[in-house]
């Protein structure tokens, strides 16, 4: 288990402190894949770099299995890092090596002879699925094959947590989903604590089970994936969640009733669920804006519609479309701010 306890990191620049992190509280419990999400300057990469001791917090403390990083002599805290390892965006493979030597390479420095160190990055390229590549140098693969080697090199201490700092950042959406797939299987098979740095919600959505938000440095929404998406609180969540929402109020009608209908997981239907609405209850939605996606049968995302007529009308509304399994409704703050002031 992984806990950070009021972690702050501050640094000293030209122009003054600044603070990175602020009283930061989150626990990872073993076996999580725990995403960490935030937008550029929220935060990340300096928290990630805190949990492996990279970057020293200015306050608070980190505890693995409720060991003080932050205690440990430099020899200590070496070999606690084998525990912990990372992959990254830009992969950080060495070039004029071989795939085979590139995975060899944290064996060798920990003191494992050739032939051991050889045949446990074998069986490693094995497991990531590129045993035909041990020869072949990094620019000989494509971006998704760099990243499997890079998956296999960090694995082959035997870590107990897994970081990837933005590991699908540079690859396409095809490839992202097949390394996020290799991750997931590395989780289950391996027993591995996955902690996934990203500002995608999309890869939160499809791997983890917990997701912290992060935005200037404060954590400002955490809890499972589910609830998070179901019923985001926080304004940048929202923002995360529906990248192309608008606050306009030119899509607002005048006098209109304004309900997000939001997809978490629900099973995707031939049916839809507007249209059934407008039958069974003949209540007609417009529909103001959208952004949904489909992950194998299930749908996530949001639908924004105005509900003509009576309040009564959109609390009918309101309650028709709440009982579909793994669909929230909330009337928008607009519509309730001016229904207070009438």
């Amino acid at each position: 288990m992984i806990e950070l306890r009021n972690l702050s990191k501050q640094f000293t620049t030209i122009d003054g402190p600044v603070e990175a992190l602020k009283h930061i509280n989150l626990t990872v419990q073993d076996g999580d894949i725990y995403g960490i999400i935030g937008m550029s300057g929220a935060g990340k990469s300096t928290l990630v770099r805190c949990i492996n001791m990279l970057e020293k917090p200015t306050e608070g403390s980190v505890l693995m299995d409720g060991r003080d990083m932050g205690t440990l002599s430099e020899k200590e805290l070496r070999q606690a890092r084998r525990q912990i390892t990372m992959i990254f965006q830009g992969f950080n493979l060495l070039m004029q090596r071989t795939c085979l030597k590139n995975v060899m390479l944290p064996l060798r420095f920990g003191g494992t002879d050739r032939n051991a160190a050889e045949k446990k990055a074998k069986e490693l390229l094995e497991l990531v699925g590129l045993p035909d590549k041990a020869n072949s140098y990094p620019a000989q693969l494509s971006g998704g094959q760099q990243q499997r080697v890079a998956i296999a090199r960090a694995l082959a201490t035997e870590p107990k947590v897994l970081l990837c700092d933005e590991a699908t950042s540079a690859l396409d959406p095809k490839t992202t989903h097949a390394i996020l797939d290799l991750i997931r299987e590395i989780n289950k098979k391996l027993g591995i604590t996955v902690i996934v740095i990203t500002h995608q919600m999309s890869v939160v959505q499809e791997i983890c089970n917990r997701v912290a938000i992060l935005e200037h440095g404060t954590v400002v929404e955490e809890g499972t994936v589910t609830e998070v998406f179901a019923n985001p609180r926080a304004q940048a969540t929202r923002n995360l969640i529906n990248p192309a929402d608008t606050d306009n109020d030119s899509v607002f009608p005048e006098g209109g009733q304004r309900i997000r209908v939001i997809f978490n997981g629900a099973i995707a239907s031939r049916e839809p669920l507007i249209a059934k609405m407008a039958v069974d209850c003949n209540i007609l939605a417009s529909i103001l804006g959208a952004s949904t996606r489909s992950v194998g049968d299930k749908a996530y995302g949001y639908i924004l519609l105005d509900i003509p007529g009576t309040p009564e009308e959109l609390a009918k509304a309101v309650s028709y479309l709440s009982k579909t399994p793994d669909v929230t409704v909330q009337v928008e703050a607009e519509y309730a701010a001016k229904e207070g002031k009438e």
